[in-house]
């Protein structure tokens, strides 16, 4: 394999004086990559028929500061030679094609986000299109091996970030590039404005895209604009503690200060062993806690304790919490917006390090059950009322659980893929909860971690306490007393 790459483009390009505007032949950027990546066309796909020219207004929950970022989406195919009919068919093609006839039925999606006033961000359906880029790397399934997993050091290849179009405005609002393996499999990466849509309705999408590849004639779930169903109310009232979009430092705050050294990127990998043995931490009355509960408190616990903050420092964890299915709200099956809401909890960190990861999981549990139709209306409000602010800080410990958002799920006529999940961002200090299929074929949670290099040595040596030595029960106690009564 051989490393020899270079571009020519420049987005701006497909809309000037390129005599043809919506196709162009490079290279992919310089790099460091062990094999060899030519993308052999980029286009800006537009949908296959007209669509609707109209200005569409973004839900309060769509529209917040820490959501105007791009989020890759990574997804492996094999070469499924057996499959009925795949071949003689090309999949850069195949799935080019139904992306097209997809965004018909999506066309916001073809669209751009304009900013109004206040910064406020709406969608104009111009149907301009989405990137869309064909490649070939002369590399197999095998030899990636076990690299593609977050943070994978080889997204630029995968993933071309072409010049001038990762903005927030005025800028496709999805990248996708499929790149054809050696081995005869394929990569099908996605970058995706996060202000338009979660992963559960991206993999909407993607399954829509999917159906008509294999045939279909317009998806079997129809898209549901409808974003005013999560809009603030008028007026708006913040009736719930929302810890997420709280400023919880100060001025002595030693995690605001770590934020700003050298980071490092880590995967941790979490199996039934693993899990199993998280559980011998909590006493008997916790250990049927749900998995994710038990390992974000887990996770929580040994951040805080590997960061080292000031024992009086306020420290919260926020996760997203799904609206969809929640009593009262009542979105419609197809509704493809952001769709979550961010529950929270918070403590003192001395008290978090010191105590049982059974104390981390009470809070868990109670911040949880706090979100009904009520939390879920006020989280709306209080975006407004404090104009948008990030739940993206130093003192959150963010988890977004994917495992169940389907990417693993999307079949374009070449079988499920062996991966599918987000890529953790450089920028991002959103830890991602995904599924992996290890070497010994066990699927298990991934969680990349995003740390300065003295947190993550601190962290590697937490988790791997808490997975690998054996806990007596005995000298477990109980913890649901020592809740704050703020949360």
């Amino acid at each position: 394999m051989r490393a020899y790459n270079y571009h020519r483009f420049l987005i701006g390009e497909l809309c000037s004086d390129n005599p043809n505007p919506r196709t162009q032949t490079l290279m992919a950027p310089p790099s460091s990559s062990p094999f060899y990546v030519r993308i052999r066309n980029l286009e800006l796909l537009p949908p296959a028929k007209p669509t609707p020219r109209v200005l569409k207004q973004l839900s309060d929950i769509d529209d917040q500061k820490a959501l105007r970022f791009q989020l890759p989406v990574v997804m492996l195919y094999e070469n499924k030679r057996n499959a009925p009919g795949t071949g003689r068919r090309d999949p850069v093609r195949v799935i080019r094609e139904a992306i097209a006839e997809a965004l018909v039925f999506y066309y916001p999606l073809a669209g751009r986000l304009i900013e109004g006033p206040n910064k406020k961000l709406a969608m104009d359906c111009t149907g301009e299109g989405v990137l869309f880029l064909e490649a070939d790397a002369d590399v197999s399934l095998e030899q990636l091996g076990d690299a593609i997993q977050p943070p994978c050091p080889y997204m630029n290849e995968f993933l071309y970030d072409v010049p001038g179009s990762g903005g927030i405005t005025d800028c496709p609002l999805m990248l996708f590039q499929i790149t054809r393996l050696s081995c005869g499999g394929f990569v099908f990466a996605i970058r995706l404005n996060h202000v338009i849509s979660d992963g559960p309705g991206l993999v909407q999408f993607l399954k829509a895209v999917a159906e008509i590849a294999q045939g279909s004639s317009e998806p079997s779930l129809l898209p549901v604009w409808e974003r005013e169903l999560l809009n603030a109310r008028h007026p708006p009232k913040i009736t719930c503690a929302h810890h997420a979009y709280e400023n919880l430092s100060n001025h002595n705050s030693r995690l605001v200060s770590m934020a700003s050294n050298n980071t490092v990127h880590e995967s941790f990998f979490f199996g039934h062993t693993e899990i199993r043995a998280l559980l011998r931490h909590l006493p008997p009355r916790l250990q049927s806690s749900s998995t994710f509960d038990v390992l974000t408190a887990s996770l929580w616990r040994c951040w805080a304790i590997s960061m080292v903050p000031n024992p009086e420092e306020i420290v919260s964890l926020c996760f997203s919490t799904t609206v969809r299915g929640k009593n009262g709200v009542r979105l419609p099956r197809g509704y493809y917006g952001n769709a979550f809401v961010m529950a929270s909890a918070i403590s003192e960190a001395g008290k978090l390090c010191r105590n049982p990861v059974g104390y981390a999981l009470e809070l868990v549990k109670k911040a949880k059950a706090q979100v009904n139709e009520e939390f879920i209306r006020s989280s709306a409000d209080c975006i407004v009322m404090k104009e948008r602010p990030s739940f993206l800080t130093p003192w959150n410990f963010v988890v977004n659980d994917t495992t169940r958002a389907g990417f693993t799920e999307v079949d374009f006529g070449w079988g499920m893929p062996t991966y599918g999940g987000p890529e953790h961002t450089d920028t991002s200090l959103m830890n991602l909860c995904t599924r992996f299929k290890n070497g010994k074929a066990e699927k298990v949670i991934m969680v990349p971690m995003h740390l300065p290099v003295a947190a993550m040595e601190r962290f590697e040596e937490e988790i791997w306490t808490m997975t690998r030595e054996p806990v007596e029960h005995s000298i477990l106690v109980e913890s649901a007393n020592q809740i704050p009564s703020r949360l």
